[in-house]
């Protein structure tokens, strides 16, 4: 099970990220750089990082960066994540990744979801997802949410991470 972290924070650099000695990777894949209140975090963006709505990310974005906080990391200055998720903020949706249990629970006990009609659930390739999403990883894009521990919301879209 991945154990998803995030960092948030401003977009200050995004540059290439050699991955290969002979360059067959060449241009595929990036660090973004994040910082946030002093604190610095690299990214490394692969071709299968998930960004949310399939934006484009630039300096200056605000946005949140998930990763497998189980998976090993380099131990250097800044700390350096194997990207996952990408979302760059916005002001009419919230985003949140993470496993949610057969009540669908948030696995920190933050966010409980009530499904309806109208929610959208999808596979990361955009098709259609024809089974529960409870007891998987999913990116959940919601909007209002009630003020409850946990906060309970209706997602406008559910992205089922297979």
């Amino acid at each position: 099970m991945i154990n998803f972290k995030f960092f948030h924070g401003t977009v200050t650099m995004i540059s290439d990220f050699a991955v290969g000695q002979n360059g067959e990777g060449e241009g595929c894949y990036k660090l973004v750089s994040v910082e946030s209140g002093g604190a610095l975090v690299n990214f490394v963006v692969s071709p299968t990082t998930y960004f949310v709505d399939h934006v484009i990310v630039s300096v200056g974005d605000r946005v949140t960066g998930y990763y497998d906080g189980n998976a090993p990391v380099p131990l250097i200055f800044p700390p350096q994540y194997r990207a996952l998720v990408m979302v760059r903020d916005s002001s009419y949706q919230n985003v949140k990744v993470d496993y949610f249990n057969s009540q669908l629970e948030s696995s920190d006990g933050q966010l409980r979801l009530n499904i309806s009609s109208y929610t959208q659930i999808v596979l990361t390739n955009g098709q259609p997802f024809s089974r529960n999403p409870d007891n998987r990883n999913l990116i959940v894009i919601y909007g209002p949410a009630t003020k409850s521990i946990p906060s309970q919301t209706t997602p406008y879209r559910i992205i089922v991470w297979c």
